[in-house]
Order: C-alpha cells, then sequence, then structure tokens
C-alpha cells in the first residue's frame, strides 16, 4: 500500500529545528519534500553537539538530520532575481509551500500568500512563525525557549514553588511540538484544496501552540486571570499524585487522585502508622501536613531501589512511573517495543538510529526515508525534474543564482 503522502510535492524554505521538524514528518508520511537552503546553508547545519560516538560518526550531525531526515536539497540565492525565479518554478509544480519566513520577508522574495497563489492556483502555502503573523509581536523573530516557553506562560508554570528559578527547556521541544501542530495545519490545508481545487493559506506559531498545550490551565485562567500557582513537591494537593525518590536516587512519579488510593498507598510502603494519625484522615489535612507526608513517603521509600518499588506497585496495581534518564529511554524494552528509534542508513557513516515521529500505521510502512541531505545535494536533480535544460542550470550555476554539492 502506498504511503499516505505519496505523489505529494512540498517546496520548503525554512531554517532551524520547528518547521524543518514538520517537514521531516511530511517525508516520513511519503511527500518528496524540497528543502530549499541559501547558498551558505540552513543556519543550523554543524551547529549541534557532537554525540559520544566514534571518531568515524564524530561530524555527523545528528541534531541537524532528525529534523532533516529524507528531504531533498536545493541551494538557492533569494537575493537574487534569477534565484526568485527558480523558486516559483518550483513552487508551481507543488502541493504544499511551507516557511518560517515573518510576513515582510515573504513579501520581500515575493513569497507571500497572494504572490504564491499567482504561481499556483490551487497550492498550500503554510506559514510557522514565533507570534503569528498579527498582532504587536507579529514583526518579532521567535525561537521556543522565547515564544514557546517565555511567553507563552509555561516556564512560570513550571519553577518549582513560588520563589523557584526559571527553568531552562531541553533544547527544540516547543519546535518539535509546534511542529506537529503545523503537519496538521497542512494536512487539513491539503485535503481542503483537493476539495475545493483553490489555494489555502494556513499557519501556526510557538506562541499559540505552546497555549494549546496548556490548555487545561487556561480553561480557568483565562476566565477568572488569577495567576497560576507552581506547587513545589510539599505544596501538592494529595500526596498519592506526586513525585518521590527511592533508594538508589533514582525518581518515580505517583498519580492516584482518588481518595482510596490514600490507604492503599500506605499499606504498600508499610506506613499504615500514617493511617492512624487524626490530622490525615481527608484531603484538607494530608493537604495542611503535605511537607511532613512527603518526608514520610520519601523515607519510607529509601529502602528499595526504583526498580524494585516498581515490581511491587505493579503488583498492586498501583499508578506509576519512573523518571526515566534519556539514556535509559534509548533502551527502554517499551520503546523498542513501538520501534520508537529506528535504524537509518546513511552512506557517509553507515547505519544509526534516529527518532520516529509519534504515529503509527498498522498496513502502511511509514518513516525515515534516509538520512538529512547535504548542502545542494540535489540541486540539479531537482532542477531537470522542474523541466530547467543543463544549459539553463549550469547558467545559474556560474551566475551564483544556484549552487550544488562540490
Amino acid at each position: 500500500m502506498a504511503a499516505p503522502l505519496d505523489n505529494v510535492t512540498v517546496i520548503e524554505i525554512d531554517n532551524w529545528m520547528a518547521s524543518p521538524s514538520a517537514g521531516a514528518i511530511l517525508s516520513d508520511l511519503g511527500a518528496d519534500v524540497i528543502k530549499i537552503e541559501p547558498l551558505s546553508g540552513d543556519p543550523m547545519r554543524n551547529m549541534g553537539r557532537p554525540a559520544k560516538v566514534s571518531e568515524d560518526k564524530k561530524d555527523f550531525d545528528f541534531q541537524f538530520d532528525v529534523s532533516n531526515r529524507g528531504k531533498r536539497s536545493i541551494a538557492i540565492d533569494l537575493e537574487s532575481e534569477a534565484g526568485i525565479e527558480v523558486a516559483l518554478s518550483l513552487i508551481a509544480g507543488a502541493d504544499v509551500f511551507m516557511c518560517n519566513l515573518l510576513r515582510h520577508r515573504q513579501e520581500k522574495f515575493g513569497l507571500d500568500p497572494e504572490s504564491v497563489k499567482e504561481a499556483n492556483s490551487n497550492i498550500v502555502h503554510a506559514t510557522l512563525t514565533g507570534y503569528g503573523t498579527h498582532g504587536p509581536e507579529a514583526h518579532r523573530p521567535g525561537y521556543d525557549v522565547t515564544a514557546f516557553f517565555g511567553r507563552s506562560g509555561l516556564y512560570d508554570a513550571m519553577r518549582e514553588g513560588e520563589t523557584g528559578t526559571v527553568p531552562m527547556a531541553r533544547p527544540a521541544q516547543g519546535d518539535h511540538t509546534t511542529g506537529l501542530a503545523f503537519v496538521a495545519a497542512i494536512l487539513a490545508a491539503l485535503r481542503l484544496a483537493e476539495q475545493s481545487g483553490e489555494a489555502q493559506v494556513v499557519e501556526t506559531s510557538l506562541y499559540e501552540t505552546a497555549i494549546w498545550t496548556q490548555a487545561t490551565d487556561y480553561a480557568i485562567t483565562a476566565v477568572d486571570l488569577a495567576p497560576l500557582r507552581p506547587r513545589a513537591r510539599e505544596n501538592m494537593i494529595i500526596p498519592t499524585a506526586n513525585r518521590y525518590p527511592c533508594g538508589d536516587g533514582k525518581w518515580i512519579v505517583l498519580n492516584m487522585p482518588e481518595e482510596s488510593a490514600w490507604a492503599k498507598l500506605c499499606r504498600i510502603i508499610e506506613r499504615e502508622d500514617l493511617l492512624a494519625d487524626e490530622r490525615l484522615q481527608d484531603i484538607r489535612g494530608r493537604f495542611q501536613h503535605m511537607p511532613e507526608l512527603v518526608a514520610a513517603i520519601d523515607q519510607a521509600l529509601s529502602h528499595r531501589s526504583r526498580d524494585e518499588w516498581g515490581e511491587i506497585f505493579d503488583a498492586n496495581s498501583i499508578i506509576w512511573g519512573p523518571v526515566l534518564g534519556l539514556h535509559e529511554v534509548a533502551s527502554d524494552p517499551q520503546a523498542e517495543a513501538l520501534n520508537v528509534f529506528p535504524t537509518v542508513h546513511s552512506d557517509q557513516i553507515g547505519s544509526y538510529r534516529t527518532v520516529a515521529v509519534p504515529m503509527r500505521f498498522i498496513d502502511v510502512d511509514v518513516g525515515p526515508k534516509g538520512p538529512a541531505p547535504m548542502l545542494g545535494q540535489h540541486t540539479r536533480e531537482i532542477l531537470a525534474e522542474a523541466g530547467h535544460d543543463p544549459e539553463k542550470i549550469q547558467s545559474l550555476v556560474e551566475r551564483g543564482a544556484i549552487a550544488e554539492l562540490s
């Protein structure tokens, strides 16, 4: 069976992580994704921290690869008139044009929705920005730490207690989350374009996506405008929905909000004495003495390792989860069962593991088609497919409007 996006051509003009990650997903789903890069390349190239691997793989950019795998690359100078003409000729034959250009830059290059519609009357024009294309912040470039985590309220909500410092997110968390929203928007617009025969314009932003991820909080906060109160462990509402360290220094998370869970937990961790304490007979009493309870549960769990407690919790139907390190997740049997880390082959370094998109098709084989392209690797191939003859391609190379892998 064909992949879902077989015969769909996507032209991508973007950089860094958010929009490129959406292009990687579209490629995994079968689309032919053509990445237009400046002659100097996407600035994300070669900026990732090197993996702790053997010397023969040290020069491979694993971080760039995960958001650009399976694509083809063409290097075009969009500052030149000839370069813009080449880009528009590719857009004319595509199903989707996606970018992370701010609106004034789209207009500068003639890549705004109205101009693109003139080149292709039924294309999907998709934009991902930091803060959206309208409003007082629309002009502002945004990264995930500023637009997704900072302005959305997410960083503040993640602080440990009232006076805790603002944490730093892991790299590109907001980018990859917004990339999923971008894919959903593109697919819905693609469906509408197919039904109507008319071009569609769709957009999303890091800022909007971050607010959506906090919809449960904002369902109340947007109405009462009361600030969210960050909760340290000692200020959680119930002790059976909290996180605790075990005897080996590794952590677990419990999530059992029902009243009956309290007695069950106390018996399992051998702290039945807490059940007899008159101060702890209801939720209010336990909340008022949460620091004392956290210390008591910490002490009880200190007698066994995380995995030992896990076996006990599983045997007693306790809802819990391990707090795994990234290195542990990479070898987690559950991740292996779901093929979360599929293997990709590269002519440069051989086989390596990457990260799968969080969706699986039962009857269709979707996933990474190959590694990320080198800069301009497919320039001549792409232009030839678009109908440019060899002489014109060579002329464009000599004029500096395009470049190819040397």
